[in-house]
Parts: structure tokens; sequence; C-alpha cells
């Protein structure tokens, strides 16, 4: 059996060459069976059949994927910094030079750092949360390493287990004094357990699955 526009030899009942990616006369798009092979040309994984894979993302594809979405973050989260304290500087001048007391110059800040950080968290939720229970099933560091988010079933996750997902990681790992080891097992975890899942994916019930 040979490909009608490039000439390469074809299996018998192929949908697409091989070489050339082009359906086989005979078939459509949509008559093609969808497997893992089909990630290879470009699909996302909304449109791959909804099953456990096989394929799992481990600890150092999940880092990279991890710092990707930080910077992606930390550009209008630098702003935001920016715009929050830099309106405090003339209260703290005039405070410093007519009562320079410390409650007050720690009020003044203490605000501001508790609104940054609810900004911080309500935005990171909203990003990871929003995406990985999108079609894409990914962050933007996800979907640029060709990683997404499913169920243990392989289905794409709902904006609720997303965030289960995310306040079982993220969430935990701010909570003082125990925040920090939480986030280093949990980190661990994805590196050892046989489906690469951390802490977090077990509690919520997720994969963090490859594309072929």
């Amino acid at each position: 059996m040979f490909c009608s526009s490039c000439g390469a030899t074809v299996k018998e009942g192929a949908a697409f060459c091989g070489s050339c990616g082009k359906p086989i006369v005979g078939y459509t798009v949509g008559q093609a069976p969808v497997s893992m092979a089909s990630g290879s040309v470009g699909i996302s994984p909304g449109a791959l059949a909804a099953r456990d894979t096989g394929l799992y993302a481990g600890f150092w594809l999940r880092l990279l994927a991890d710092i990707i979405d930080n910077i992606v973050l930390g550009i209008p989260y630098g702003f935001l910094a920016v715009m929050i304290f830099a309106s405090a500087i003339p209260i703290l001048r005039d405070l410093a030079a007519q009562n320079p007391n410390p409650l007050l110059i720690a009020s003044l800040l203490g605000s501001r750092i508790l609104l940054f950080v609810l900004l911080n968290l309500l935005g990171t939720w909203l990003y990871w949360s929003l995406l990985e229970s999108s079609s894409w099933q990914a962050t933007l560091g996800k979907k640029a390493l060709g990683l997404y988010v499913s169920d243990l079933q392989g289905s794409r996750i709902s904006f609720g287990k997303a965030s289960v997902r995310f306040f079982a990681g993220r969430g935990i790992s701010l909570v003082p004094s125990i925040g920090a080891l939480y986030y280093l097992i949990d980190c661990i975890m994805a590196g050892l357990t046989e489906k690469k899942q951390a802490l977090h994916d077990m509690i919520a019930g997720c994969l963090v699955q490859r594309i072929a």
C-alpha cells in the first residue's frame, strides 16, 4: 500500500502516512484512529483518547516546567510588587520625618505585604487551575514540554479537581513551619513513585503524563 502524496510505503489499514503525515486515500481525519503517535505530530492532549498512557513526567521535567511557569508569572508580579510598595515610599518618608513610630511603619508595610501575598495566591491558583482544567490540560510550562494533567483514567480534570491539586501542593507549602518540609516531601515523591505522582497528585487523584 502506498501514500498517494509522497509515494512512501504504508501499512495496510493505516490512516496516515508515516513519512509525510497526510491522510491515506479512503480515510478522513475524523475516521483516523487516535493513538499516542498522533501526539508526535502536534495533536493537543485534549484530542488524544482519554487513557493512562504509561508515559509519566518525572521530577526533572516537572521542575523545568515549574521554572518556566514561575518566570511567566514573575513578570506581572514584579510589576505588581513595584506598584504596591512604591505607593508607600512617600508615606514612609513623611512618617520618618514627623513621627518615626516603628509600629506605624510596620503596619503600613505589613498591610501591603499581606495584600501582595493574597494577590499572588489568587493569581497562581487561577493560573494553574484554569489552565490545567482547560482543553490544554496544561500550564504554559507543561505545554512547552509536551506534558499534560489528567485524572487516573487519563481524562481531562475539572476546575474543582485542579484546585484541590493546587492547594494540596503550593497551598500547603505556604503554611508556616510545615510548608517547607511538606514541599520537599512532595517533590521527592514525584521522582520515586511508580507513576511519578507527587503527594498533591495522589491527594487530587491526578497524573502528569507526557505526549510521546
